[in-house]
C-alpha cells in the first residue's frame, strides 16, 4: 500500500519561498498524475496543482498561477511544489495525492504559515 509523506511546510513571511516534498513509499504512485491539495483551517480540501505521470503536463489553480510550480522525480517517487511569492491566503496544510481521485490514504500533511 501506498503511505505518502508530505514535508517541507514552515512559517514564512509574505514574499517567500518554499519546496515542498511529497515522498511516496510504493512504485505506483509514479503511474499516475499527481496533485498537490491544501486546506486553510474552517475551508475545504482543494486543489493546488497537478502533474502528469512523466511530468510533461501541468495545470494550476487560478490562485497560485505563476507562482507554484510543480514537478516530480519518478525515480526518488517524490513530488514537489515550488511555492514563490507566498501571500498570507495560502496558509493551510499542503497534501498530495493521485490527482484525477485519491487513490491513495491521505498523509498528515505539511502545515505552510505565510505571516504579513
Amino acid at each position: 500500500q501506498v503511505q505518502l509523506v508530505e514535508s517541507g511546510g514552515k512559517l514564512v513571511q509574505a514574499g517567500g519561498s518554499l519546496r515542498l516534498s511529497c515522498a511516496a513509499s510504493g512504485r505506483t504512485f509514479s503511474s499516475y498524475a499527481s496533485g498537490w491539495f491544501r486546506q486553510a483551517p474552517g475551508k475545504e480540501r482543494e486543489f493546488v496543482a497537478r502533474i502528469n505521470w512523466n511530468g510533461g503536463s501541468t495545470y494550476y489553480a487560478d490562485s497560485v498561477k505563476g507562482r507554484f510550480t510543480i514537478s516530480r522525480d519518478n525515480a526518488k517517487n517524490t513530488v514537489y511544489l515550488q511555492m514563490n511569492s507566498l501571500k498570507p491566503e495560502d496558509t493551510a496544510v499542503y497534501y498530495c495525492n493521485s490527482a484525477d481521485r485519491p487513490r491513495f490514504s491521505w498523509g498528515q500533511g505539511t502545515q505552510v504559515t505565510v505571516s504579513s
